[in-house]
């Protein structure tokens, strides 16, 4: 009999059902609270009845049309919609399937449109498991373990982790941006570096979101050197953070912008956004695929887009995302939890750390466990797997942020009696 293969680690022991909105029912009938959203997908939460509607009727008109081959509504209309969202100078789209191939795209157009051969990536950045994305990710060695020699020409800069490094955040912008330019001096010049690639905030890296001044540091050194500044909004677009975008926190504009994950609710599409003239420097036929703009998913991507400006979904995350933040620095200050809750909108993530700040993997598996048995749906992220991720659809109400905070503390305590239990069972 075939079996998924055993190299995939499930982060909860659940099998589905069905679910709608933030609930997730198992095949045993449990009902579980989802703040995973698939790794930030379903943003509109599972099944919205505008996203379901608008991928059956869809797919009765027509599955799929290759869109190098022909051209169909959907994709006309989601290019129009999509102009209407994103900056006003990144008005050329090329859809994709996954994140890592717009990734892909991004570094292509990058590499063609300067001639140059190398990129500058962020430690703790995620960015796919294909092999450019690959060569790119620097969140943990498991997604390049046993797979070099990976792609030539990375370079990786610090990211300002504040926490990380015990500094305040200017201290960390300071750094990161000293050692950038240290790395132009000493590693590939400016003239051999294509693009700068960045997370607005570290998704698998630990939801770090990165300072404003940062990001216009490296905003001006691209333009003082003439290479390209990429966002990689995949997890942070479409709402996440608060923001229709990320980089809108930062002040500052990409000259390639990538998104996937949120646009669909469920399915798979993804963009890269850039200006026509820019897009024009790549030559012609270079870009394609057997999938990308594929007609059902951008029937759904229409459908949430309308969903997140009918119900005001941005605005929603950035209140419920204060609202859950709080509720998470409250559960730690009660139970002297050490570590930092961080992040943006409902984006967030919990870090825990032992008291001498060292990670707390141990702690944050246990939390995470508990919270399963408490009918909440967690993933663990971050370079020491010591992160708790925090990711509900962007519909989530007061309500299910209280349930998951309740679920949360009782988790915590639960999670240190049985670290107490397990201490005296090493004493005895």
């Amino acid at each position: 009999m075939a079996r998924l293969s055993p190299v995939l680690k499930p982060a909860t022991p659940v099998t589905v059902s069905h679910a709608r909105g933030l609930d997730v029912y198992g095949d045993d009938g449990r009902r579980y609270l989802d703040f995973t959203a698939g790794i930030g997908v379903t943003s509109t939460g599972h099944c919205h009845p505008a996203v379901v509607s608008a991928i059956a009727g869809q797919a009765e008109r027509l599955l799929h049309g290759q869109y190098v081959t022909v051209r169909h509504r959907p994709l006309l209309d989601l290019c129009d919609r999509l102009g209407q969202v994103l900056p006003a100078e990144l008005q050329s789209l090329f859809f994709a399937n996954s994140g890592s191939e717009a990734v892909e795209a991004a570094l292509r157009l990058a590499r063609q449109a300067t001639g140059r051969p190398n990129v500058i990536v962020f430690h703790g950045g995620f960015h796919g498991r294909t092999v450019g994305a690959a060569s790119m990710t620097t969140s943990s060695p498991r997604f390049r373990t046993g797979y070099a020699p990976l792609m030539a020409g990375v370079h990786i800069a610090p990211f300002p982790s504040a926490y990380r490094y015990g500094w305040s955040e200017d201290e960390a912008t300071r750094f990161a941006l000293q050692e950038l330019d240290f790395l132009l001096a000493t590693v590939t010049a400016p003239e051999d570096t294509a693009a700068l690639v960045v997370e607005p905030v570290l998704g698998e890296g630990g939801f770090v979101p990165a300072p404003a001044a940062f990001a216009q540091g490296l905003r001006e050194r691209a333009d003082h050197h003439g290479f390209c500044l990429v966002m990689d909004e995949v997890q942070t677009g479409f709402g996440r953070t608060g923001r229709f975008w990320g980089h809108q926190h930062l002040g500052v504009e990409p000259d390639i912008l990538v998104a996937a994950k949120g646009l669909t609710s469920g399915l798979p599409l993804s963009v890269m956004a850039a200006s026509e003239k820019l897009m024009s420097m790549a030559p012609a036929g270079s870009q394609g695929g057997t999938y990308g703009g594929n007609a059902v998913a951008c029937a759904a991507a229409l459908a949430t887009l309308e969903v997140i400006a009918e119900e005001e979904l941005v605005a929603n995350a950035a209140a419920q995302g204060l609202r859950l933040a709080q509720g998470l620095r409250r559960i730690a200050a009660d139970h002297a939890v050490p570590g930092d809750v961080r992040g943006l909108g409902l984006m967030l993530g919990w870090e825990f750390s032992e008291p001498d700040g060292r990670p707390d993997a141990a702690r944050a598996l246990r939390v995470q466990q508990e919270a399963i048995a408490a009918g909440l749906l967690l993933q663990i992220g971050g370079p020491m797997r010591n992160v708790l991720r925090l990711l509900p659809a962007l519909v989530v109400d007061e309500a299910q942020v209280d349930r998951a905070v309740g679920a949360l503390s009782r988790a915590v305590a639960s999670a240190a009696g049985s670290t107490r239990a397990d201490r005296t069972k090493e004493h005895a």
